[in-house]
């Protein structure tokens, strides 16, 4: 996991329409969460909906959200960004949900996974990088995003967050070739 205190990389993705989103067009937030996901993965599956009500929540808050898929699209078409389109609209999400084909973006963010969580404070700084919850797909705990919600709640009230995170947990990011992590 990175370490606590890293600035956010920019990056530069489009969305599925091809409009560009970077680092900057959040700056006026309060907080950014950056989300690693993916329409097929059932862990991401798992909490859509609490996601997608978590995201209307917290960006009435002042924080900005942005999804990323890294996904290889070759070998999971079902991640390409027509289907990111249709999963927008089927999720309900509220926020960006952009594709970086390069994967550049996710080895910069040092992503494991989908579901991955980062949260930066209003400086750009990690103070959150984990789970949504310990609920997992067939473990019958309730999705209610309580790890992610109390950094959340935490930083948006100036509070400090634990450094005691529980990594995130789901499928692994389908890496083109010679990208997988060392």
């Amino acid at each position: 996991m990175p370490q606590l205190g890293l600035p956010a990389p920019d990056f530069s993705l489009p969305d599925p329409s091809g409009k560009l989103y970077s680092l900057n067009d959040f700056s006026e937030a309060k907080a950014l969460l950056v989300i690693f996901m993916c329409n097929h993965c059932p862990f991401v599956i798992h909490l859509r909906e609490a996601l997608s009500t978590f995201a209307i929540e917290y960006q009435a808050r002042g924080m900005a959200v942005v999804g990323i898929n890294a996904n290889d699209i070759t070998n999971r078409p079902d991640d390409s960004p027509e289907m990111m389109a249709q999963e927008i609209k089927l999720a309900g999400y509220t926020f960006p949900y952009l594709f970086d084909e390069s994967q550049q973006t996710a080895i910069t963010y040092q992503a494991a996974c989908t579901p991955d969580f980062f949260l930066y404070d209003g400086d750009r700084k990690l103070v959150y990088r984990g789970q949504f919850d310990a609920s997992r797909p067939g473990n019958d705990v309730p999705v209610t995003g309580v790890d992610l919600r109390a950094a959340a709640d935490a930083l948006l009230a100036g509070q400090a967050i634990s450094d005691e995170q529980k990594p995130s947990m789901g499928c692994n990011i389908k890496w083109l070739a010679g990208n997988e992590p060392g």
